[in-house]
């Protein structure tokens, strides 16, 4: 059993922040745990620009925004580990995880900072339904695999969700050679930022399909072909609008939902909108177990998510300061 004054859960924008702060407010004790085997979270994989206008007053790309975090944790000298996944927590604040490294591990925490993020939906939550060949991606997956791993994911694409990682990966793959058949939104407007309209559609002559919806895929191997109708204002499909479109790669951006499987298995109350309920400390219904960033709720910069992730950082400190202190 090794012990730390305080753990934090997830290694990407609110974790890093997070411990930073902890660290900063006379925390000496601190470990980050993070399942990927780099730490950054998602922002690694956003080579795009936009992020830190408010905080840095600059804009950096996602790589660019988690160094800078990334810096302060190794000259701090938090620790953490890394391709480590972290299997329970309990009321106590006894962590179990596991490594390939390490193999089966016991932490004792006096705090915890839930930092896990969020994850995309699935093909699965938005009801599409026809064969299951290969070429279906969520958009989050495919921009792992182009911009971290380096493999292109198909020659022609149509995505479904014109939310801001939808549009950001149209420009991307038209960008990489692909030809982007179109986006296609159910609601009868983007939820993406106006500026991503303009500069990943607008800009690329990409078509942007609003109140339609992709109704089948097809394909035996390789995605085929999708059909796609309009909706009504009930967002239900209207049969005769029906149209084929021939593609070999459908990327889904449908939303993200927040990751609180560890929260729920402990307990930890859940809020209506599906995250984390926390108070203005940024604590969760258990003492001394606090969470931040997009596990409490999807935000859509992530100048403040490191804000939050600051406050449930010097919060923690306060806590563990207060309750065993010598």
């Amino acid at each position: 059993m090794k012990n730390y004054d305080i753990v934090i859960i997830g290694g990407g924008p609110a974790g890093l922040a997070s411990a930073v702060e902890a660290k900063n407010n006379g925390i000496d004790s601190v470990l980050i745990i993070e399942r990927e085997q780099e730490l950054g979270g998602v922002l690694r994989q956003c080579v795009h620009s936009g992020f830190g206008i408010h905080i840095f007053k600059e804009e950096l790309t996602g790589p660019e925004y988690a160094e800078v975090f990334i810096n302060k944790v190794n000259e701090l000298g938090i620790e953490y580990k890394l391709d480590t996944m972290v299997l329970s927590i309990d009321k106590e604040k006894n962590i179990t995880a596991s490594s390939e490294k390490d193999g089966f591990i016991k932490i004792k925490a006096k705090a915890i900072i839930l930092a896990t993020g969020c994850m995309e939906r699935v093909r699965d939550s938005i009801g599409i339904f026809g064969k299951r060949p290969s070429g279906v991606f969520t958009a989050g997956t495919a921009q792992k695999l182009i911009n971290i791993d380096g493999y292109m994911v198909g020659k022609k694409v149509i995505i479904l969700g014109a939310g801001d990682i939808g549009l950001i990966m149209a420009r991307r793959m038209k960008l990489e050679g692909a030809e982007v058949i179109g986006v296609i939104e159910k609601s009868d407007s983007p939820g993406g930022s106006y500026r991503n309209v303009i500069q990943c559609l607008s800009d690329f002559n990409i078509p942007l399909l609003l109140k339609h919806t992709i109704t089948d895929i097809y394909g035996r191997e390789r995605v085929e072909a999708v059909n796609v109708c309009e909706v009504d204002e009930k967002g239900i499909s209207i049969p005769e609008t029906e149209k084929k479109y021939e593609c070999d790669t459908v990327l889904l951006s449908a939303g993200l939902i927040p990751e609180t499987e560890l929260a729920k298995n402990v307990g930890i109350e859940i809020g209506t909108k599906g995250g984390i309920k926390i108070n203005d400390l940024k604590e969760t219904s258990e003492k001394g177990i606090f969470a931040c960033g997009n596990v409490v709720q999807v935000h859509d910069l992530v100048d403040n998510v490191t804000k939050e992730a600051e406050k449930a950082g010097i919060n923690a400190a306060i806590y563990v300061r207060s309750n065993f202190s010598s």
